[in-house]
């Protein structure tokens, strides 16, 4: 979950009859998962995860990071962002580096050394170097179903002689993915990340992870792998913290919410719609434009995204009930006299009005701040189909 700089891979020119272990050689190698704190940035808000493999014979300590990717081209990037084709590598480079790289961020890592045969630490070791070949090192990332976290977890689990045995790392009330991501941003407090992942992601992102499901996220595989076993034994052999932050300062989150934003805009622009003025009018006409253009245009990127994805984070999006892409189209004409427009914000209301009624039993948790939103449609769509 690393937007990690992208390394021109130290690509491990290990030749093969080097770095061939013998069975009593082998146990000289050292396998680990690292689990990264969370960052400010919202692309490294949920934490990251990598592997380290080192070797007290030889003094080889690397890290195999899958959160490397290649943003030097703007354009193709955010293009790629927006179909969900995100192309991601796995880089190999040494341990000091990743360390500074975290501490210079002020982002902790913690360790946990695996209890593993020697033929599964060679096994494991042998995986990440053919993974790490220019060949195979590409991946296209899916954040809740193919990411960095998923593919070192994965990496470890096909790769042990026995299978791996997780226990429940959940909570009685089961979490949605919607529910993990928000935990990691309310903790984070990034409201406005929060508002803006509610809108774009559809009701498949309410679906209840199951216990494997949840380890997509770097803590809770940290968390699964803690308690998890291979045969007869624990998989983790010790934990201990490589890189730690101070925590003394407290945290507080701005007072400028989406929520107090539109609240705020929702008790304004009621007050001008009651009041009857000329001035009043010419304003309220004005935002009016404003308003539904700006819904309108979000309304046609919730449609694109559902219909160019290739995942299906942003399908089945129920914020298109009150983000109409319709509004793009009668904003150019809504203030003209025409009995259609008013026609048209009569079944606005009415869609906001049943959205309301049924907010607590969609298949989609909406985000707080949307119900003053829907408050402005309400008001102004009433207005709109009275005059």
């Amino acid at each position: 979950m690393q937007r990690a700089r992208v390394v021109l891979l130290l690509l491990l020119c290990f030749s093969v009859s080097r770095y061939t272990y013998s069975q009593s050689d082998s146990c000289a190698l050292h396998v680990s998962l690292l689990t990264c704190s969370p960052g400010e940035e919202l692309y490294s808000a949920f934490g990251h995860t990598a592997l380290r493999v080192k070797s007290s014979a030889t003094g080889m300590d690397i890290v195999f990071n899958y959160g490397t990717f290649d943003d030097s081209e703007p354009t193709k990037f955010y293009w790629d962002f927006t179909r969900g084709l995100m192309f991601y590598s796995l880089s190999a480079y040494g341990f000091s580096d990743f360390v500074e790289e975290y501490r210079s961020q002020q982002r902790g890592v913690i360790e946990q050394e695996l209890q593993l045969s020697c033929a599964e630490k060679s096994k494991i070791f042998n995986a990440l170097r053919d993974n790490a070949q220019p060949q195979n090192r590409n991946y296209y990332y899916y954040f809740h179903l193919d990411n960095c976290t998923t593919r070192a977890g994965d990496m470890i689990i096909k790769n042990t002689d026995s299978p791996v045995v997780f226990k429940n790392i959940l909570p009685a009330k089961t979490p949605s993915y919607r529910n993990l991501l928000h935990a990691y941003l309310d903790k984070g407090h990034q409201p406005w990340s929060k508002f803006g992942i509610d809108i774009l992601l559809g009701s498949n992102l309410d679906k209840k992870v199951s216990n494997r499901e949840a380890m997509f996220l770097p803590d809770y595989l940290m968390k699964g792998f803690d308690s998890a076993s291979s045969g007869a034994k624990p998989l983790v052999l010790k934990t201990e913290p490589v890189v730690i932050v101070s925590t003394t300062a407290v945290e507080t989150g701005s007072w400028f919410t989406p929520f107090v934003l539109f609240t705020g805009l929702l008790i304004f622009i009621t007050i001008l719609s009651i009041l009857t003025g000329s001035r009043s009018s010419a304003f309220l006409r004005g935002f009016d434009i404003f308003f539904f253009l700006l819904l309108g245009l979000l309304g046609v990127l919730l449609a694109t995204l559902w219909l160019i994805r290739v995942d299906d984070v942003c399908r089945n999006n129920f914020n298109l009930l009150w983000a109409l892409p319709t509004h793009f189209v009668v904003v150019f004409v809504m203030n003209r006299q025409k009995q259609w427009v008013k026609s048209y914000f009569k079944v606005v209301c009415i869609i906001s009005l049943l959205l309301g009624a049924t907010w607590f039993i969609l298949p989609q948790a909406l985000n707080p701040a949307i119900a003053p939103i829907l408050g402005l449609i309400l008001v102004r769509s009433w207005y709109r189909s009275k005059i």
